[in-house]
């Protein structure tokens, strides 16, 4: 459904701490801190994550599935991942590598 790391991604790009998520989500603080330190994909009671997912949606924010596309418009982030499903430190740029070189300096 989420994952740790779309939790505090959404709470980056709204620019709020947990208190603020745990208060539109009407949950408790120490419910987001427990949710924030999970390890990938969040687990707990079905309606808590609702909860969560809901408030962030109301916020603004579109989560991403995995392999689903994008039906918002607008700007967005989605983290790339390789064939083996690890995640990169770093993957080239169209844009950015090609003007730079593959380690940010220039060319």
């Amino acid at each position: 459904m989420i994952t740790s790391q779309q939790m505090r991604a959404a709470r980056a790009l709204l620019e709020i701490d947990q208190r603020q998520l745990a208060d539109l989500a009407g949950l408790s603080l120490p419910t987001i801190q427990r949710m924030e330190a999970s390890d990938g994909q969040v687990r707990g009671v079905v309606d808590t994550l609702v909860k969560v997912i809901s408030a962030i949606e109301r916020a603004g924010i579109e989560l991403i599935g995995e392999n689903a596309p994008s039906v918002g418009i607008g700007r967005g982030v989605r983290l790339k991942e390789t064939l083996s499903g690890d995640s990169l430190k770093h993957v080239p740029s169209i844009m950015f590598d090609q003007a730079s070189g593959a380690n940010g300096s220039a060319a």
